[in-house]
């Protein structure tokens, strides 16, 4: 199998970061079939690309601007039998894409997700921060698999795909994620979670499997260091998660939160609360966010579900 990777980019604000991320593909011990940069509706961003580039496939996102959009376009221009996807402020460890091609060879298998580690930018994990909530910035967290297993759904930066059956269920939809009230506003995300779930349910026996040796860094700045986002990101995917429960049902769309929620979280935050007593004072914040990270995340589900049975009425 060979495999076409994609990135997509919408700021020049990442451009150091988007040239890390290149450059760590271009690093991969299995190179890949090509590498295709989706450019979402920026066409300074697009021309600049393709001058500094001319190895790379650089395309204009041909769908709705958004991440969804962009990743769409990407399948659409992929020449590939399988598709990874690749966060553009993430740099892969070089053995990335060989992992990821290698989870292909089970049966049934139709998407491979990876590990995914903080890189935060202040040199240094904040104390208060709770491992069980790293999915707040795009890693992997407490509470998934430490080995190779098969998972409910992947993670968007650092996943891949079989192209034709991303195809064949429609692709990413768009109306779930950062596209819906625009980039710089409520960081709304779980487009991959639907789609994964959408894809098992459509083509039943499909597995999509965790890889930890697939290995990323994902760049934490700054402000996703605070607890200010921190908040906001939960109480966002809540409202993510009412989208996703009206595409799927409750059952899929909330099973692994449930369990989440259920078990890992009241062991974290005990686990917390036992650090503190031992002399880490930065246990008690982490069981603190603990718990208003799963309040605020109820909170948006709630409010979510609620606007959603207003607008059908």
């Amino acid at each position: 199998m060979n495999t076409s990777v994609v990135i997509c980019v919408y700021t020049e604000d990442r451009w150091e970061d988007i040239r890390q991320a290149v450059e760590s593909v271009e690093n991969q011990t299995r190179p890949a079939h090509e590498l295709i940069l989706v450019v979402d509706h920026n066409p300074e961003l697009h021309l600049k690309l393709k001058r500094e580039y001319p190895q790379a496939v650089v395309v204009e996102n041909t769908h709705d601007k958004g991440l969804s959009g962009g990743k769409n376009t990407g399948v659409a221009t992929a020449a590939g039998e399988i598709v990874a996807f690749l966060d553009d402020d993430a740099v892969a460890d070089p053995g990335w894409l060989e992992a990821l091609e290698e989870g292909f060879q089970e049966p049934g298998v139709v998407g491979v997700g990876g590990r995914t580690e903080p890189i935060w930018a202040s040199g240094r994990r904040p104390g208060w921060f709770p491992y069980e909530f790293d999915w707040t910035v795009g890693c992997s967290y407490r509470g998934m698999p430490a080995v190779r297993a098969p998972i409910r759904n992947v993670m968007g930066g650092n996943a891949a795909f079989l192209r034709d059956a991303v195809s064949e269920v429609g692709g990413f939809h768009s109306g779930i994620g950062r596209s819906v009230q625009g980039r710089k506003s409520r960081p709304l995300g779980c487009e991959e979670t639907e789609f994964c779930i959408r894809l098992s349910q459509r083509k039943p026996g499909s597995v999509m499997l965790f890889e930890p040796r697939a290995l990323i860094g994902h760049k934490v700045s700054l402000q996703r260091e605070r607890f200010a986002y921190f908040r906001s990101r939960c109480y966002a995917e809540g409202l993510s998660k009412a989208l996703v429960t009206k595409e799927v049902g409750t059952q899929d769309g909330l099973s692994s939160e449930r369990a989440h929620a259920m078990k890992t979280l009241p062991l974290g935050a005990l686990r917390g609360l036992g650090e503190a007593l031992r002399g880490d004072l930065g246990g008690l914040g982490r069981a603190f966010a603990i718990v208003i990270g799963l309040a605020w995340t109820t909170w948006g589900y709630v409010v979510g579900s609620a606007r959603l049975k207003a607008a059908r009425s």
